[in-house]
């Protein structure tokens, strides 16, 4: 437990900043699916379009630090490669 005032404020950062990083995260997960259940339904019209707001909400993420810049790459490479595979 925190004992000291400045402990006690970095405590509550913290859980603020845990608090925003996990929203910010499951939103990015949530558009991920978007993608994934359009690909599922083999639509690429819309799984084209849902990649796309995948890939702003990826990056936004990145920028906030919540995801490293490789690991959203990594997403959107293997997602787009799939949702081109559906216009064969």
């Amino acid at each position: 437990m925190a004992n000291t005032v400045s402990a006690k404020k970095a405590t509550r950062k913290i859980a603020r900043k845990t608090a925003v990083n996990k929203a910010r995260r499951t939103r990015v997960r949530t558009y991920l699916r978007f993608v994934e259940e359009a690909i599922a339904a083999g639509d690429q019209a819309v799984a084209s379009e849902a990649l796309r707001k995948a890939q702003s909400e990826l990056m936004s993420a990145v920028a906030k630090g919540v995801f490293h810049v490789n690991t959203a790459s990594r997403k959107i490479s293997r997602l787009s490669k799939r949702v081109k595979a559906l216009a064969d």
